[in-house]
């Protein structure tokens, strides 16, 4: 059998677009050539692949068997490219990150900085969301690493889970008003007193401050609700209210002012999740080692509201 990779290419193009003229101008070859390609390949595998019709082409029974083989192949061929161009001294390459949007107006924009600055050949593409559908991206292959700040209880299973930070939640104020309690920390029912911005319901955070408001049998006197990160800490800071936020988000911000939670304090853990069945390219394995070193810079800058966090 003789089949190459250009023939899956041209197949897969054809089964995609159901048209050999689209799937032909796609790949840039006159469409004779195509139809030649697709020949050639039926006649090695001894099976017809598409239905053809003057309009357009559908996959017979042995087509759509040969699909997801044809993808899986193209896949492992671009793998084995990338993965050769990166011994070569990550000169060429890939890392698809994802992270929550709290760490990506924090942590992994130092991550990313600092990584470029180093490897400015490596392709970077980033994927915001809140930690659930991260994982669920991570899992059907669409990212190599994921900063999480939850997990399900299939995690362990289907991820390698390496703990980095264990951090703080503060309540957060103008720094141009009044401090909102007089000593060091501030208890939860003070806080639920106090006019608050509350995130969007597709933030971890906005779930584990309602769940501790709730067990406290609290309900906050909430004056806008449904804001992103970068919104709430601009509104904290022109004084419309409270928020209670992850300590990283503080670095660099003077306009804010923060105070600790102290009945309950709450913590979240920030984890470096990725496939535990695929191996990593040498390009994700160098991410891996620049989110692990920045993590550890952070906690030093944070303080003691934010910790490296152990783990075997």
């Amino acid at each position: 059998m003789r089949v190459n990779l250009e023939q899956l290419h041209g197949f897969v193009a054809v089964a995609r677009l159901g048209n050999f003229t689209r799937a032909a101008d796609e790949l840039h070859l006159a469409q004779p050539s195509l139809s030649r390609q697709i020949a050639a390949l039926e006649q090695d595998l001894g099976s017809q692949l598409f239905h053809r019709a003057r309009g357009g082409s559908s996959l017979t029974a042995a087509g759509q068997s040969l699909l997801p083989l044809a993808r899986r192949m193209l896949a492992d061929a671009d793998s084995v490219r990338r993965e050769l161009a990166e011994l070569a001294g990550l000169e060429r390459g890939r890392v698809r990150l994802g992270a929550t949007p709290t760490l990506c107006i924090s942590l992994v924009a130092e991550v990313l900085s600092a990584f470029h600055a180093d490897h400015p050949a490596i392709e970077l593409s980033l994927s915001e969301r809140g930690s659930r559908r991260l994982l669920d991206e991570l899992a059907s292959g669409e990212l190599d690493l994921a900063l999480v700040t939850t997990s399900d209880d299939r995690s362990a299973e289907r991820f390698s889970l390496i703990p980095l930070l264990v951090e703080e939640l503060v309540v957060i104020s103008s720094a141009a008003a009044p401090p909102i309690a007089v000593g060091l920390a501030i208890d939860l029912a003070a806080v639920a007193a106090l006019p608050q911005i509350v995130f969007s319901s597709s933030y971890d955070l906005r779930g584990t401050t309602d769940a501790a408001f709730a067990a406290a049998g609290l309900r906050p006197d909430v004056v806008l609700e449904g804001a992103e990160m970068d919104a709430v800490l601009r509104f904290v800071e022109r004084g419309l209210g409270v928020a209670i936020v992850p300590a990283m988000v503080l670095i660099d911000r003077p306009g804010l002012r923060s105070v600790r939670l102290a009945d309950p304090r709450l913590t979240r853990t920030i984890s470096l999740a990725r496939p535990s069945d695929v191996a990593p390219t040498r390009a994700v394995d160098v991410m891996q080692a620049t989110i692990s070193r920045t993590a550890r810079s952070f906690a030093d800058r944070a303080g003691e509201t934010m910790r490296v966090a152990k783990h075997g």
